[in-house]
């Protein structure tokens, strides 16, 4: 039974039911779906829903198409064609053609979507590994070793940073925003310098932290490569 979401024309895919067409436990795509939603790969925030099972209440998560192909091509690449063809269906379900020429013009828009959709996985996939690097970070950790963590160089790394909004200069500190730190990404360290007894505090990236900016970092090499070309 296709758990796809058919609502007038928005049509959504569900994890579970990419979890039968890549032939995964249902459990890693939504751990998977989760570690790219923190690496700030997907386009939407993770929708969840409630479904019941054998008498139980378990949930799912549900994508637009390009995250669900996104998503795809991180668990079983070999399956991505099958994805996009299930995509194709769906959606021819719910534009149902009343004419030849409909029929024929839904067939080229088609067409055209799933080279769009193939050019937009070429471009996430250097992203999607780029994360998946970082996902095994533990305990917290301070700029300088997320910059090695990263290869970065400090300066443009710390300009990044800035310029995305991620921190700010106070009292002479670089401080994260409030939003950062209420969503996990930052915490802070407090202490007493031991040669001058000075207070000190410090902002350190959580593992939540190190994998969603190693996703906007590695977005930001893909564009300055872009750039360059």
């Amino acid at each position: 039974m296709s758990n796809s979401l058919l609502s007038g024309k928005v049509v959504t895919m569900s994890s579970r039911e990419i979890a039968e067409l890549v032939q995964s436990k249902h459990s890693d795509v939504k751990r998977s779906a989760e570690r790219l939603a923190v690496g700030g790969v997907l386009t939407a925030p993770l929708a969840q829903f409630e479904f019941e099972h054998n008498g139980n209440r378990y949930f799912e998560y549900r994508f637009n198409k390009r995250d669900s192909l996104v998503l795809v091509a991180r668990l079983s690449p070999e399956f991505t064609a099958a994805v996009v063809d299930r995509w194709q269906e769906l959606e021819s379900k719910s534009q149902l053609p009343q004419s030849l020429p409909e029929a024929l013009r839904l067939a080229a828009d088609l067409a055209e979507e799933k080279q769009v959709l193939e050019s937009q996985l070429a471009l996430a996939a250097p992203k999607v590994d780029f994360v998946d690097q970082y996902v095994i970070a533990k305990g917290s950790m301070g700029f300088r070793s997320v910059c090695k963590l990263l290869k970065a160089k400090e300066p443009e790394f710390r300009l990044f940073l800035i310029d995305e909004k991620i921190i700010y200069r106070q009292d002479g500190q670089f401080t994260p925003y409030s939003t950062h730190t209420a969503a996990g990404r930052f915490e802070m360290k407090t202490g007493t310098n031991p040669n001058n007894q000075h207070a000190f505090r410090q902002a350190r990236f959580t593992p939540k932290g190190i994998q969603w900016v190693a996703g906007l970092w590695a977005e930001h090499l893909r564009k300055k490569q872009e750039n360059a070309a």
